[in-house]
């Protein structure tokens, strides 16, 4: 991972912020000592796309794929709470 850089710094040197990015991966800006974004290379974006997969096969590839069919997925169908008062 590349450097961390307060806000302000980052506003002030945007240019090398890009050019660290771009050489040395990942650079991450504060805000108030708390980690808020990222600033990566074009190519890095890119790749991170690419890898991407829809959820139908994050589940299909799941290792608990094989026991989705032992799972009662019924629904219940009882009257539930009845009356409430407030």
């Amino acid at each position: 991972m590349g450097r961390i850089w307060q806000l302000q710094e980052a506003k002030n040197k945007f240019s090398e912020v890009v050019d660290e990015a771009m050489q040395h991966g990942p650079q991450i800006i504060t805000k108030r000592g708390v980690e808020t974004v990222i600033v990566l290379s074009y190519a890095e974006y890119r790749k991170l796309l690419l890898h991407q997969q829809p959820l139908s096969a994050f589940f299909r590839e799941s290792p608990l794929a094989e026991v989705a069919d032992t799972l009662d997925l019924t629904r219940d169908t009882s009257a539930g709470r009845g009356d409430l008062t407030l």
